[in-house]
């Protein structure tokens, strides 16, 4: 079990085909914080509105979200623009708090501004209903990961992420993500804070803009990233893409907590410090 003193996790979209909810679990099992940060877009509400998808799995993530926040970890839930639902109820429920952001304060010192990061995309705040047809064709690219991946598996390749590729590749897209980060930044000077940390456009990120540190936790749909603070304030990029690529198994009772469903366990880490 590896403790960290904060983590920050977003874009999950339970609710969704694409959400990658044994991924999540196998993390949160495998892994304790003292403050678990949620940073938007946890439940597809747009997803969800089209049709109900809502499998054991991803309310088995729910559970253990509440477990965890009972067990200690200070829970806080950032909502993002597909649960933006819960936006309107915040404030402490239980041992979760909502809030539209979040300032922390690391081991080192350094403030962090922590956000989702849709209120700096101006095609979700200015042109919804594009923002909605936009969703749909991600949902269409995801599913075409499923087939493309069913025949690499056939044929014996690991894991690969088509819209992960779109998203890289395609020079507009690109630029996007590049207006993105620095809009972010802009933003986050105001706050006088030495990082912004945000999640939004699944693309997991850490490195410098001028003089604030820019942090994107990614999602857990195409990368399965997650950001960790060590004790000393460090915080580290983890990354479990490659557990996308194995067979589920389901859990026996050898691996179950006391109080706990069946849930997989273990995925090993790929790192990236700052």
């Amino acid at each position: 079990m590896a403790h960290y003193r904060s983590a920050w996790i977003s874009d999950i979209h339970l609710g969704t085909r694409g959400s990658k909810a044994r991924a999540v679990l196998d993390f949160l099992r495998d892994h304790e914080f003292e403050t678990l940060y949620l940073v938007g877009d946890i439940i597809d509400i747009w997803a969800l509105r089209r049709g109900i998808y809502w499998p054991q799995e991803h309310n088995d993530v729910v559970q253990k979200l509440l477990r965890k926040a009972r067990k200690g970890s200070t829970v806080i839930y950032i909502p993002g623009n597909h649960d933006e639902f819960v936006s309107h109820f915040l404030g402490q429920f239980g041992a979760i708090t909502l809030k539209k952001n979040d300032i922390h304060v690391c081991a080192d010192g350094r403030r962090i501004l922590v956000m989702h990061g849709h209120e700096l995309d101006t095609v979700v705040q200015n042109l919804g209903w594009l923002a909605h047809i936009g969703d749909l064709g991600y949902k269409i690219l995801l599913e075409l990961n499923g087939l493309v991946n069913l025949a690499r598996r056939l044929l014996g390749r690991e894991y690969w992420s088509l819209s992960a590729y779109v998203k890289n590749e395609v020079k507009n897209v690109v630029s996007f993500i590049g207006d993105f980060e620095n809009a972010v930044v802009r933003y986050a000077k105001d706050y006088r804070v030495d990082g912004v940390l945000c999640g939004h456009i699944h693309h997991a990120a850490i490195h410098k803009l001028g003089d604030i540190t820019y942090y994107n936790s990614g999602d857990w749909v195409e990368s399965c990233t997650a950001l960790v603070e060590h004790r000393d304030g460090r915080i580290e990029l983890l990354n479990f893409a490659h557990a996308l690529s194995r067979v589920p198994t389901p859990a026996t009772l050898e691996d179950l907590e006391p109080d706990e469903t069946p849930e997989p366990l273990g995925v090993e880490l790929a790192n990236q410090n700052y």
